[in-house]
């Protein structure tokens, strides 16, 4: 199972319920990489869509403690043990938890592969994901070249799970 990100360099990932910053190229890595794809997210990163909508050509399924939520063709779940029985059904290389910082706590331990946006630049938040880099469970398996959109440094990070002996 997969999770993908975008952090700044003190992990956090959103302030009042937005993105921190909006990078054209990250998003395109991010809509090529799970386009096709299932998606997990909770209620709250569904409302940051455009018309609060489910993401287009991908299979979203929204954990909502709200008996009575739906969203358009989405599957809803209510709990982390629904969730993880609804996620059998799909191969695990193709599910993307994709936030919010509450979804990433509960379903890291399940998640083997990170994609992670990181920026150099410390935003103010109120959202974080956990820092991979100081666990001692992760590692780097590959990054990108640092690259720029107007004076936001930024890297593309795969993280793996290590393995345990």
């Amino acid at each position: 199972m997969n999770a993908i990100v975008a952090v700044d360099r003190n992990w956090a990932i959103g302030n009042k319920g937005s993105l921190l910053v909006s990078i054209p190229n990250d998003m395109k890595m991010f809509r090529q990489t799970t386009t096709g794809k299932v998606v997990v997210l909770g209620r709250k990163t569904l409302e940051t869509f455009p018309q609060k909508q489910p993401l287009k050509n991908r299979t979203n399924i929204i954990l909502s403690r709200d008996r009575g939520f739906t969203a358009g063709d989405a599957v809803v779940v209510h709990s982390i043990e629904e969730l993880l029985e609804e996620l059998k059904k799909y191969p695990s290389e193709d599910i993307y938890i994709i936030g919010g910082d509450s979804i990433y706590k509960q379903m890291l331990p399940y998640v083997d592969t990170v994609h992670v946006t990181y920026i150099d630049h410390a935003y103010e938040a109120d959202a974080y994901f956990p820092n991979l880099d100081k666990t001692g469970e992760w590692e780097i398996t590959a990054d990108s070249e640092e690259q720029t959109y107007f004076d936001i440094a930024y890297e593309f990070r795969q993280y793996k799970r290590k393995a345990t002996n």
